[in-house]
């Protein structure tokens, strides 16, 4: 071992984000940098202030009902209902047709639902009782002016858009995500056609640049250099916020990272976690405060190591709420692995239980596993029993 545990590493990785957040952005505030962003453009974007309603939701009094907006007691005496948008006041005894929605004219006390009425002769009479209020929907319904719509640090939905732009707003002051560059290391790797022995495909292409963005980086480059000290060298000293690599993280002759993070004189945050698969990862930040993310070549051990320590870093560089595992019940027992946590690939069950499976085929060069998951399931070195509490990580492309 001789690593952090997995839980401290998890934290260190969240503080060093909110660092890089501060060294980004307004000195005075140690807000991330952000931006104006559209409404209709700001869908998983991290919101770098409240967003308040600038009015009342809904700001007019409105019908709840198609049928007649009424004055007083019946019947009444139908009179026009003027502009649809700018209805004309009822006085007492009228009523005057209204749509779902439409602005109700000054002096209604009630809408009666058009089922519920028979007009004849110029006269509207009721069908039932109509109490005072009946289908109206006051204005401030929903929300006040200044009410809390989304709160700075959420990760933005359609339906945060949504709601945005029924209030009126055309834009979002959002936080800039920070810049990535991913460095894929490795002699043995093809990205065409079936490899040779002594060959692998190349999961890390097709794999890391959306569950980077995933998790809130954005990936300017990436490019591969083999086993190369002098362009790893070249490398963790590249333009970016955030410098994310894979492999070369051991200490044989091939396994330049660390040389290199050493020779930079880079602060190591984290050195080695003790977790299964993944224990090789490395966070470090370099003197401009810029933070270097080193994950095993292995394609499992790699996605454990990103979601343990760029995944908390990124969420501290936008300024999110640091966020705990999610818990859900162990589908079966896992045995104790004194001093190590580990992380395995697992789905939710579709029942109604919603227990946590294990998935098969998860060893840390594999991606068959990991292909069927919605999570990495945190199993403590203690273990656990079948129906125990577990926690777990969502995978970034994960919907459930």
């Amino acid at each position: 071992m001789g690593g952090s545990p997995w839980p401290a590493a998890r934290a260190a990785a969240y503080r060093a984000g909110t660092e890089l957040a501060a060294t980004l952005g307004d000195a005075r505030s140690g807000r991330p940098r952000s931006t104006w962003v559209p409404v209709r453009e700001c869908v998983g974007s991290v919101c770098a202030e409240d967003v308040r309603a600038p009015m009342d939701l809904p700001h007019f009094v409105s019908s709840a009902m198609d049928g007649w907006a009424v004055a007083g007691p019946p019947p009444w005496r139908l009179v026009p209902g003027g502009p649809p948008r700018r209805p004309t006041p009822l006085e007492t005894g009228t009523a005057a047709p209204v749509l779902t929605g439409a602005p109700l004219p000054a002096g209604t006390t009630a809408v009666l639902r058009s089922e519920r009425g028979e007009a004849a002769d110029g006269l509207l009479r009721a069908t039932e009782a109509v109490p005072d209020g009946a289908d109206i929907r006051p204005a401030g319904r929903e929300a006040s002016r200044g009410d809390l719509l989304v709160p700075a640090g959420t990760r933005l939905t359609p339906a945060h858009a949504a709601a945005a732009s029924v209030a009126g707003i055309d834009a979002v002051r959002a936080a800039v995500a920070p810049r990535v560059r991913l460095v894929l290391t490795g002699d043995e790797v093809v990205e065409a056609g079936i490899p040779e022995p002594g060959y692998v495909r190349d999961a890390f292409q097709p794999l890391l640049p959306a569950a980077v963005a995933g998790l809130g980086g954005d990936v300017r480059e990436v490019v591969r250099i083999g086993d190369d000290r002098r362009r790893t060298d070249e490398e963790v000293a590249a333009d970016a916020d955030v410098v994310i690599l894979t492999g070369g993280t051991g200490r044989s002759a091939a396994d330049h990272v660390r040389a290199a993070l050493e020779a930079m004189g880079a602060e190591l945050v984290v050195d080695q976690i003790d977790m299964r698969p993944g224990h090789p990862a490395v966070l470090a930040r370099r003197n401009d405060g810029a933070l270097l993310v080193a994950l095993p070549g292995n394609p499992l051990a790699a996605v454990a190591a990103l979601l343990t320590l760029a995944g908390p870093a990124l969420a501290g560089a936008t300024g999110r709420p640091e966020e705990p595992p999610r818990w859900a019940a162990a589908a079966e027992p896992h045995a104790p692995l004194p001093g190590r946590h580990r992380l395995i690939p697992a789905a939710l069950a579709d029942d109604a239980t919603g227990r946590l499976l294990s998935c098969d085929r998860t060893g840390p060069g594999m991606m068959r596993g990991l292909a069927g998951a919605d999570a990495l399931m945190i199993v403590p070195p203690g273990g656990v029993e079948d129906g125990d509490p577990v926690e777990f990580l969502p995978l970034p492309w994960s919907t459930r």
